[in-house]
């Protein structure tokens, strides 16, 4: 009982800490970088006379048009959506099924490509000549929008079809952290062996995963990508939209990357609240600086813990303020609420080995090491990464 007073004590005295940083993010913002869907002119010839595919989202902008509604306003010869996961409009849950079907505004056919068929088959692409790629990322490797963009490439590479990629900034980009994929450990929140912060944009990812081979079967796709203006790796960018129905803002976002791990326990990360992934709490903790219950509601059908009251705590001022100044991971919280907590900790369905990419971490949990001992385990692996990234990279880098 001492222990678990002693160790609540610390994890509100580290918060309140943390809470104190107030100085001002420098961020960038659409008026300052052009997207690569701005830049029209640098991808027209590509579409001349071709049948064109978009994998898009409610993400998708050119200023203040759609992709589809601008490319339609082109002429281009648009024949289908694809939709990841949250679906086109981005309003479907995290995990739930987006069926087929048309765009209403448009007429024209949207393909779910989440759920059980996650990669176009060779009908969805037998009327198709170039896809388009356009989706705002965040730079984090269970954030599965990379992983709808890798089976869409193999799929052109398999069926020889042009793929170009809009590229857009990484809110993360500005550093690189966490455990390297094992393969072992792939799935959709994970296809590949990058850190969980892989500060990579979604166009240079995609120059990785094909100048790596990680298309299989020596497969390479026929890949242009239409970089950003005026953005580099060490920017603060501030996204002009939420890019998927929990991560509101940009506290949410610097966040996710340390507390998207909670997902593979039983700790709530505020699904179902008015703050998701910018608070966390479980009914046994027994401080902490704020009460929430989740509920059910868009984005949140049957959040974890639905109806029962959480105490935990509030990590706005934290996520805004103190992680983009830190450029790393924080595993502070998913450590010591495990001290917290009776019973069983990690989700019997061994997600958090997945989202992690290893079952290293956990077991670095269970053995009770601490953050600096599990953070040097990641190291070599890390700089092997980078070393890899480097040949890859459109933009100025942070180091």
């Amino acid at each position: 009982m001492m222990r678990r007073i002693i160790g609540l004590i610390v994890v509100s005295l580290n918060l309140i800490f943390c809470s104190q940083a107030v100085a001002q993010v420098p961020y960038k913002t659409v008026q300052t970088v052009v997207v690569g869907a701005e830049q029209f002119t640098q991808y027209s010839d590509l579409l001349e006379e071709a049948r064109v595919a978009v994998v898009a989202n409610h993400s998708s902008y050119v200023g203040e048009v759609h992709l589809v509604d601008f490319l339609l306003e082109q002429e281009v010869e648009l024949v289908k959506v694809f939709s990841p996961e949250h679906g086109f409009r981005g309003t479907a849950d995290a995990g739930e099924m987006v069926k087929n079907k048309k765009d209403p505004t448009t007429g024209v056919r949207i393909v779910s490509l989440y759920g059980s068929q996650k990669k176009p088959t060779f009908d969805h692409l037998a009327d198709v000549d170039v896809v388009i790629f356009d989706i705002q990322d965040v730079g984090v490797r269970y954030y599965t929008y990379i992983s709808t963009m890798h089976y869409v490439m193999q799929a052109c590479a398999e069926m020889d079809k042009a793929f170009i990629v809009l590229d857009r900034p990484n809110p993360n980009g500005f550093y690189v952290d966490g455990p390297v994929l094992q393969e072992k450990f792939s799935s959709f929140v994970g296809i590949h062996p990058i850190p969980l912060v892989h500060g990579l944009t979604v166009g240079e990812l995609a120059q990785m995963i094909n100048g790596e081979g990680w298309l299989g079967e020596d497969l390479k796709c026929d890949l242009t990508v239409i970089p950003c203006i005026n953005y580099d790796h060490n920017d603060y960018y501030k996204l002009p939209i939420k890019p998927s129905p929990n991560l509101p803002n940009m506290a949410s976002i610097y966040l996710y990357p340390s507390l998207g791990l909670f997902e593979g326990t039983v700790v709530s990360v505020g699904r179902g609240t008015e703050k998701p992934f910018q608070m966390i709490g479980h009914p046994e903790i027994g401080t902490g600086d704020i009460q929430f219950t989740p509920e059910s509601g868009p984005g949140a059908k049957y959040p974890k813990l639905m109806g029962e009251e959480c105490k935990g705590y509030d990590l706005v001022n934290f996520g805004l303020n103190d992680m983009p100044k830190r450029k790393s991971l924080y595993l502070f919280w998913v450590i010591n609420l495990k001290k917290e907590i009776e019973g069983p900790y990690f989700l019997e369905n061994h997600f958090f080995d997945l989202l992690a990419g290893t079952d290293e971490l956990r077991n670095q949990i269970m053995e009770g090491k601490k953050e600096d001992e599990i953070r040097q385990s990641w190291q070599p692996e890390l700089d092997a990464f980078k070393e890899i990234r480097k040949k890859y990279l459109l933009y100025e880098d942070f180091e």
